[in-house]
């Protein structure tokens, strides 16, 4: 259903709450006084999930997460040192509830939107439980040089970001992080894990190519970091992590974080964890909060017409970075060109760019030096960017989850933003089961050419623009003025996608467990009852001065 009124909202994140009209029949007039694609979302609600019951919330009563530091936490002073040092020093919510658990050796179901802070929430106990060369025990340890850690995400964007993150923690330590993900040449990572690694973070695919061919081995790991799992299973990734989960230790540590708690990732957590708690810091209706706060504006376009009146939003008045969804790589390639063609500074992302030219996209969108990004729903998950303030779906999303993760991108941090979305003829009966979910008005969206009177008027477009940008106003450099790192990469066609459906071979699970200084950290009795686990013994020296790190007494 649509606004009634040709009245601007009061702001652009102010629901507007109108009179709803009966639906129109057939099209509607470019001079209808009444035409508009703007929605009425003031009965918006976040999509309906069957999710679990968390042991622990941000809502509790009795949970303090004002005013405390990392170091109140438990959190060893290396680490909050190097946090200090880029102004980190008061953990966000969900670090402050997953910290003190994951500090116990315990293990963690941690749930919160993506950038709420969650990576050093898993990141910091990781640390702390990692030796590096020449840290006191190091020289005793038989897993020295040996991955000690891992960290699994879905795409290759999140690796590169988390493990940045790890390193600024690590800053102070001597532990060594190796990144492995596909869209890079193999033999760079496989010397980097051969120099030896204590914490390796990758994407699924990459590491069981790896781990095939016998260059990385598990076997010492005793902590696992699942990230982003709801999106792993939406990328069909659940064989790849049942496969990588095998070749770790049974006793191990393992976190897994998720912005939703669907079945699939519930299931995912009953089958690899032992008695987990369940920690949420997030409002349930979080997302929700975009579907109501962000200004929405559906439109029925047809294809030949989109990109005419996308080179007119792209002109409303007070636009800046700007997110385009494409549901197809070669829709998203075809769009940036064409637009970039018109003179708007424009970068591709998706999933036939090589790791350098998607970094290079990813770079140019951050620093300013394009400002419109046209992107493919999986290469789009690594993006977090704060001051998007338009996002258009270039083509309808499949789902109301896609759909709000979408919007998601704009109005974030108090800013506000607004969502544009184009429905095909074909897809009004899926943009209509989207709406029905969400509590949005149900209603056919108006019919809208590039030259409707009310495409102007919903979106401040001034009257005289037209589908090219002018010459005076192509001021940002463009993406050639963000160089392009030579990455060896492999391109699409760099690995075999053999390990999605079974194809990969398992093998030899290298050597053997860790003796007893650190493989006494069984849960599990020979009958299979749950044990406590071990006590951290792992000491360093701190200017000459052994450090005991034993938690929990």
């Amino acid at each position: 259903m649509t606004d009634d009124s040709t009245a601007a909202p009061s702001a652009l994140g102010a629901p507007i709450a109108q009179t709803a009209r009966a639906p129109r029949k057939g099209p509607v007039p470019d001079d209808a006084p009444d035409a508009s694609g703007v929605l009425r979302t003031s009965g918006a609600h976040a999509p309906v999930l069957d999710e679990a019951t968390p042991d622990i919330t941000d809502e509790d009563g009795d949970a303090d997460l004002t005013g405390r530091t990392f170091a109140d936490l438990g959190v060893e002073p290396e680490l909050c040192s190097a946090l200090a040092e880029h102004g980190v020093t008061h953990p966000f919510p969900i670090q402050a509830l997953a910290l003190p658990v994951a500090l116990e050796g315990q293990d963690i179901i941690g749930q919160a939107k993506t950038g709420t802070g969650k990576t050093l929430g898993f990141a910091l106990p990781l640390l702390m439980d990692t030796l590096g060369p020449g840290e006191d025990g190091w020289e005793e340890d038989p897993a020295s040089g040996s991955p000690q850690a891992l960290i699994v995400l879905p795409t290759r964007e999140l690796a590169k970001q988390v493990a940045e993150e790890l390193a600024m923690a690590a800053a102070r330590r001597t532990v060594r992080i190796v990144q492995v993900y596909g869209g890079r040449a193999y033999e760079p990572q496989i010397e980097a894990l051969e120099r030896g690694a204590e914490i390796v973070v990758g994407t699924p695919g990459r590491l069981i190519d790896l781990m095939d061919r016998d260059v990385l081995d598990l076997t010492h790991v005793t902590t696992v970091v699942l990230d982003e799992a709801d999106e792993m299973l939406d990328l069909g990734f659940l064989p790849d992590v049942e496969k990588i989960l095998a070749r770790t230790r049974s006793d191990r540590q393992t976190m897994l974080f998720s912005a939703t708690m669907p079945g699939a990732v519930v299931a995912l957590a009953r089958r690899y964890m032992t008695k987990p708690t369940h920690i949420r810091a997030q409002d349930p209706g979080d997302e929700g909060m975009t579907v109501t706060t962000v200004r929405q504006v559906v439109y029925r376009t047809h294809a030949l017409n989109k990109v005419e009146v996308v080179a007119r939003i792209l002109q409303a008045d007070g636009r800046g970075r700007t997110i385009i969804f494409a549901r197809t790589k070669r829709t998203c390639a075809r769009v940036a060109e064409d637009l970039s063609a018109r003179g708007f500074a424009t970068a591709a992302l998706h999933g036939d760019l090589g790791q350098g030219a998607r970094e290079q996209a990813l770079r140019a969108f951050r620093n300013g030096k394009v400002d419109v990004l046209v992107a493919t729903d999986v290469a789009a998950r690594g993006i977090d960017v704060d001051d998007v303030t338009h996002v258009i779906n270039y083509q309808c999303p499949e789902d109301e989850k896609i759909y709000v993760h979408r919007i998601g991108r704009t109005g974030r941090a108090g800013n506000s933003g607004t969502a544009v979305t184009f429905v095909d003829w074909d897809d009004v009966p899926r943009w209509r089961i989207i709406a029905k979910a969400l509590g949005l008005p149900i209603e056919e969206p108006v019919e809208t050419y590039h030259t409707s009177k009310h495409l102007f008027s919903d979106l401040s477009i001034p009257e005289k623009v037209t589908g090219r940008l002018p010459r005076h106003k192509r001021i940002l450099e463009g993406l050639d003025a963000e160089e392009i790192e030579d990455l060896g990469e492999t391109g699409r066609h760099g690995r075999k996608q053999s390990g999605r459906k079974g194809g990969r071979s398992e093998r030899g699970r290298g050597r053997g467990g860790r003796d007893a200084k650190r493989g006494e950290r069984s849960r599990r009795s020979a009958d299979g009852e749950a044990k406590p686990r071990r006590k951290r013994t792992r000491k360093r020296t701190r200017g000459g001065r052994p450090i005991d790190r034993t938690v929990g007494e």
